[in-house]
């Protein structure tokens, strides 16, 4: 079972560059209260930028770890990279690392590296999930529907469903499916899968109204 969603490249670049923006006006104000002047401000983009590279360079070297099915030697790099100082990079690699332990059977070990992710809270949703479909994989259905709780995010909801149907509640998982079809974009490509979970779990599908 893989965990579905992985990041793509872009939005690896995006997340980075969300990083970056985040944290780049605070602390730029910091080093200039406290340093001032253009030599505090080349040292700063010089540090900084030297962070950032090192960062890079830890994160491709698990890469390619992980490609050669080095596991054990990729999760040693991916907590160097978690407690570095571009903390980007070690979520972004935590998730490689995850998703290479579940195509090698490790299903506990890759629990425990997403658990050990401590995400943005803009992220964290996703990452909740990744954990909820592998809960799911491994009959781990109630502590899925625990840790979702009350998400009304689509995909959050479809996934909740996903449990429900997993423990035999055909009722309460169509209820959720119907809940996440209502979320969803008519041209959403998730769409027809959601409409053909509502229909397996006994329920109907209203073709939406087109808008004039």
């Amino acid at each position: 079972m893989a965990i579905d969603d992985l990041l793509d490249e872009h939005e690896q670049s995006e997340r980075v560059r969300s990083w970056l923006r985040k944290n780049g006006v605070s602390i730029i104000a910091g080093v200039a209260i406290a340093i001032g002047g253009i030599a505090g401000w080349q040292w700063w983009q010089k540090e900084q930028g030297s962070h950032l590279a090192g960062a890079h360079g830890e994160y491709q070297v698990v890469l390619k770890q992980l490609e050669d099915k080095k596991l054990d030697e990729a999760a040693k790099g991916v907590k160097t990279l978690e407690g570095g100082k571009v903390q980007v990079y070690g979520d972004l690699a935590a998730l490689q690392l995850a998703k290479a332990q579940v195509d090698a059977g490790k299903n506990e070990e890759a629990l425990a590296t997403l658990r050990a992710i401590k995400a943005d809270p803009e992220y964290k949703a996703a990452i909740d999930q990744r954990i909820a479909r592998l809960l799911i994989a491994t009959g781990k259905n109630d502590e899925a529907i625990t840790l979702l709780g009350s998400a009304t995010d689509s995909a959050s909801l479809e996934i909740h469903g996903d449990a429900l149907m997993a423990l035999g509640k055909r009722d309460e998982a169509r209820g959720q499916y119907e809940k996440a079809l209502k979320t969803l974009d008519v041209a959403a490509p998730q769409r027809r899968v959601l409409e053909t979970k509502v229909m397996d779990a006994g329920g109907t599908v209203t073709e939406p109204a087109e808008s004039v």
